[in-house]
């Protein structure tokens, strides 16, 4: 009889984390497109044609970040098959590059990457319910408040109260579903899943057939005004795959839950890969027909691009559309819930996070405890700046460790070349590599973006707000609550050691 791997799930229909193993590859898919398919094509592509002024170019921006996000999707399935453990890429850089990195990953996914994620979701879904049914503001003294932070600029909390407030409402209500039951949430996410790619469907779909306004020309009209050259069009590509990446963005949610999966070292892989192809070719297909619809000139002063092309193919679009939203944004913020408390659970458990985090809920077999606090402080950052501010922090931190679990696929193969591998990646060693240099040059890009656009704000008088100095301060924040777990481990263990 063979020895089993140390990296091998738990037969049992529950693992031993005590969460149950019921997620199929169906749900896994759903999870990972309702997942990722959250606001970012709906809003997104406005901003984007407004820094690159181009379709052509829009549309390779596109086209190159589904192509590297697919490239890291297939590094880290590899990754995933040998370590099919709840927590994900938590427990994936614990394995490759020791507990400090682990954590600090760990932390970042609380402190901004998935917490401003959930924020973020929920942000736009309120945007979009706003557009069905107007919310209202606050004005005077409180709703103009402004606090300065500094080194990182400006916020605004109660901007958009009325907005914020329905966004506070749609975190709680999906914390409260996710705590009954990961089958629940599964539930609401497959429904909620096939719900969003029918309205986009139709989209397309009018878009091409139905609509009047369509332009074959505007694939190859560029902006009059907005015309980059050089290093600023280089500059605009990657201010532009900001927007792009925050579309892709979730395509590793599904890691972070392989403990309450089915077969997971062939589920996980395979989910992973086939929903990262099924969102690119999505994506592609909705920025095609809004640029048939819309001018590139016209597309950058949109603050709601679908919506806008939507109104134009077919009277009352706009609604229909935002709808849509509500429930492809409602979806997206539901993986994201349900996939996130899992980490720190799994932190909990490796006594680096508060130990209360690390129980299962003895009757709803949930996080119960991790997906309230991580709901408690999601709505803190809702408060703390706009959508912009959230996503392109957490898009900027979310690189750093996309590019060393990338990395760590070349790691494993020289540690570990006879671990069991479900699932290899394909062009080895090349397709890690591509992916690891490109982040590299990708965020030196983005911290360059950020000051010049702060230095532009301040020089307009207007407020600034540099969101790589606010990720990096977020995540370096958690070091020294890793040191003080650290030491109590140390100061409890060492009376046994006597």
């Amino acid at each position: 009889m063979t020895e089993p791997t140390p990296f091998a799930p738990p037969p049992a229909a529950q693992s031993d984390s005590g969460l149950l193993r019921s997620l199929g590859l169906f749900t896994t898919i759903t999870i990972i497109v309702g997942g990722v398919i959250g606001s970012g094509i709906f809003k997104k592509p406005g901003v984007m044609a407004a820094q690159v002024g181009s379709p052509e170019v829009l549309l390779f921006v596109w086209v190159l970040a589904g192509v590297i996000t697919i490239f890291g999707a297939m590094s880290i399935a590899e990754v995933a098959g040998i370590i099919p453990e709840t927590g994900g890429q938590y427990v994936h850089f614990d394995r490759i590059y020791g507990p400090f990195v682990a954590y600090l990953f760990g932390w970042s996914l609380f402190a901004v990457v998935q917490t401003g994620s959930i924020a973020a979701l929920a942000y736009v879904c309120a945007e979009a319910f706003d557009r069905v049914v107007p919310l209202p503001e606050l004005g005077g003294t409180i709703g103009g408040l402004v606090l300065h932070l500094p080194v990182i600029g400006d916020i605004a909390p109660f901007k958009e109260a009325g907005i914020k407030a329905v966004a506070l409402a749609v975190i709680g209500g999906l914390t409260a579903v996710n705590y009954l039951g990961v089958r629940f949430g599964g539930m609401v996410q497959n429904v909620s899943t096939i719900a969003k790619l029918a309205g986009m469907f139709a989209l397309v779909v009018v878009a091409f057939l139905l609509s009047e306004v369509g332009r074959v020309a505007n694939f190859t009209t560029a902006s009059a005004t907005i015309r980059p050259q050089g290093v600023a069009m280089i500059a605009a590509v990657a201010a532009a795959l900001q927007g792009a990446f925050w579309a892709f963005d979730g395509w590793n949610k599904l890691t972070f839950i392989a403990g309450e999966v089915k077969e997971p070292q062939r589920t996980i892989p395979r989910g992973l890969v086939i929903g990262m192809f099924i969102v690119t070719a999505i994506y592609l297909s909705m920025t095609l027909a809004y640029i048939y619809v819309m001018p590139v000139d016209q597309m950058a002063v949109s603050k709601l691009v679908a919506a806008d092309v939507a109104e134009r193919c077919v009277p009352g679009g706009g609604i229909w559309i935002s709808v849509a939203i509500v429930i492809s944004t409602f979806g997206a913020c539901n993986a994201t819930i349900l996939a996130s408390a899992r980490i720190y659970f799994s932190m909990a458990r490796q006594n680096v996070f508060p130990r209360f985090l690390g129980a299962a809920h003895p009757r709803f077999h949930t996080p119960a405890a991790s997906l309230v606090v991580q709901a408690v402080w999601s709505s803190v950052l809702l408060f703390s700046g706009t959508f912009d501010t959230l996503t392109d922090t957490l898009i900027f931190v979310s690189w750093i460790f996309y590019a060393a679990a990338a990395y760590g696929v070349l790691l494993l193969r020289r540690r570990l070349p006879d671990a069991p591998r479900p699932f290899r990646v394909p062009g080895y060693p090349v397709v890690p590599w591509i992916f690891v240099l490109f982040a590299a040059g990708y965020l030196v890009m983005t911290i360059y973006n950020d000051i010049a656009s702060y230095q532009k704000a301040v020089a307009a008088g207007q407020p600034g707000f540099i969101n790589s100095a606010f990720g990096a301060v977020l995540v370096l924040a958690g070091a020294p609550v890793y040191f003080y777990y650290r030491a109590r481990q140390r100061k409890l263990a060492a009376p046994l050691e006597r």
